[in-house]
């Protein structure tokens, strides 16, 4: 059996101590026959990058030619090899962790970094530069990034050679730099004579040379706009329909890597893994949605370790990821936009393919920058636009802790965590949804409602309904679930990590505004209708232990729950 290679972006370890690997070797071959040697590509963080960029440093390397067989043999590359296998130096360059502190420490730090990297370079073809000592030396001793470069790039013309150059989390520094919201610090290292953009205008020149092909990613396209005019040969392939699969994993892939690591009951494991981290689409004519893989290879790690689900369905790593939301969010538009996208579970937009710093809050731009660091992906086409929505069930819940956080700073709503978790308990046990309810309604819905500031409908509510609800891990609520009788507002499914919950909810929402109270009669009659055909439908009828809950909100302070 294969070991599960969870957090692990070493392609040649994973090949060596016998991990999993899932073969993607067919995409080295996609990119060398695109438009372009200069290529730029972004995912969301976690989403199998390095491992990707490490595949090609081990396929391109010279030093490698003679483990070729070892490496490759096997995959798709390996039976398929192109001209260009093992016929590159290839200088690999990464920014994250440098030190964003002011103009002066982040130049130091990506010079420092840079050198480092070149003197790994050198280290690694010792066998072929002459005097290596003196060439870091001199490298050393050059007062800017551009001389750097253009060192390294003499060097390597005197030797005959060409580099693939792999840049790694390109925007990690500008991503610091713009959560930080100083946008005259940006414009000052990005712009005009900054040394981001000298560092960027040499390695055009360098392609000239030695520089033969360069691979460039990140998370959001933030820089390449205010890059263009220096660096205005990358092709910008990352919603390419012929790229869509490349990172991540699709359903079929899921399914062997179950058999490879030697997981059974198939049928049941991949439906929870479906409903938890798949559904991103890179392109709207993609055919295939693919998973998150670091999550899956999480989800896969605890379950093989335990022999049970995980405890917690996202890992602390990808929650970190995440907090950037809080720091994004930090204006009124953003917070705004973000609570209406979660109302709605999506938002008709266009994704925009390149942006920079001064367009960062408009709205396409933020929703832009949303799909790019997975939180929204492609649903369908809307017209001339695109429908995003939240691709899974771990991302809602990231959603979900964000309007709970919010909640309790900006309105100082902190729960007695015991007495909710008591009333979820109620309903999970003793089929009584009510005390639920009541507390929601008493010491989040009223705090808000007195403060007169948001705009109450049902979507709004549903949404306060289900945050609280999510931490308990009685439940996973589904929103909007899809039967032949209609949409279920909320369905209260067993969470598969406490499967001894007894009762399963169908929840129907409604709101009136208390000059409609007259109403509530007709719309009482309408929703026992409407909860009836739901448990009636194809894949609830056969269920046990599933109530239906009618609940009427009237006005801001009062409401109504007739169970059927």
């Amino acid at each position: 059996m294969k070991k599960i290679p969870y957090g692990m972006s070493n392609f040649r370890a994973m090949r060596e101590e016998g991990y999993l690997y899932v073969d993607k070797t067919m995409y080295i071959e996609k990119i060398e026959n695109l438009n372009s040697k200069y290529l730029f590509f972004i995912r969301p963080r976690r989403f199998g990058k390095s491992l990707f960029l490490s595949t090609l440093e081990n396929y391109y390397d010279i030093n490698n030619e003679k483990d070729f067989e070892k490496l490759f043999g096997d995959l798709y590359i390996g039976k398929n090899p192109t001209k260009l296998k093992n016929s590159y130096m290839v200088l690999e360059l990464d920014f994250s962790g440098l030190d964003t502190g002011d103009r002066e420490r982040l130049e130091k730090s990506f010079k420092q970094n840079l050198i480092d990297s070149i003197s790994s370079f050198l280290n690694k073809y010792h066998s072929i530069f002459k005097e290596i000592n003196e060439i870091k030396e001199h490298i050393k001793e050059k007062p800017d990034i551009k001389s750097i470069i253009n060192q390294l790039i003499e060097e390597v013309e005197k030797v005959g050679k060409k580099i693939y150059l792999i840049i790694d989390e390109y925007d990690h520094f500008a991503n610091d730099i713009i959560a930080m919201g100083d946008s005259e610090f940006y414009r000052e290292i990005v712009r005009a004579s900054g040394f981001v953009r000298d560092f960027y205008e040499t390695l055009k020149i360098g392609t000239k040379s030695v520089i033969d092909r360069i691979f460039i990613t990140g998370i959001s396209p933030i820089m390449l706009d205010d890059l263009t005019s220096g660096f205005n040969i990358a092709l910008n392939v990352t919603m390419d329909l012929s790229l869509n699969e490349m990172l991540g994993f699709t359903e079929e892939e899921v399914v062997k890597i179950l058999e490879e690591v030697g997981i059974e009951e198939k049928e049941n494991l991949i439906n929870n893994l479906r409903e938890l981290y798949d559904g991103y689409k890179f392109n709207k004519n993609a055919k295939t949605r693919v998973y998150n893989p670091d999550m899956v290879l999480y989800f896969l790690a605890q379950y093989k370790n335990t022999g049970g689900y995980p405890e917690y369905l996202i890992d602390d790593n990808v929650k970190t990821d995440y907090g950037r939301l809080n720091r994004l969010t930090m204006n009124e538009e953003n917070k705004a936009l973000l609570e209406r996208i979660i109302k709605e579970e999506g938002i008709v937009a266009e994704i925009v393919t390149k942006f920079s710093f001064d367009r960062m809050y408009d709205e396409e731009y933020f929703v832009s920058l949303l799909f790019y660091m997975g939180l929204l992906t492609i649903e369908r086409q809307e017209k001339t636009r695109l429908f995003l929505k939240i691709p899974n069930y771990v991302i809602k819940t990231i959603m979900w802790e964000y309007i709970e956080t919010n909640l309790k700073k900006e309105y100082k709503i902190n729960l007695d965590l015991n007495e909710l978790r008591k009333t979820i308990e109620e309903m999970a046990y003793e089929g009584r949804i009510k005390p639920y309810i009541e507390y929601i309604s008493q010491n989040v819905l009223k705090v808000l409602s007195n403060r007169d500031i948001i705009n109450f409908d049902e979507k709004y509510i549903k949404v306060i309904l289900i945050t609280y609800l999510v931490n308990s891990k009685a439940y996973r609520p589904i929103s909007e679930r899809e039967t032949e009788g209609g949409y279920i507002d909320i369905y209260l499914e067993r969470d598969i990590r406490i499967p001894d919950i007894k009762y399963e909810w169908l929840i129907e929402l409604k709101y009136v505004k208390k000059s409609e109270k007259d109403k509530v009669d007709k719309i009482k009659e309408e929703g026992i209708k409407q909860l009836k055909r739901y448990r009636e439908s194809k894949g609830l009828k056969e269920r046990k232990d599933v109530k239906q809950a009618l609940i009427i909100f009237i006005g801001k302070d009062e409401y109504q729950v007739i169970e059927v």
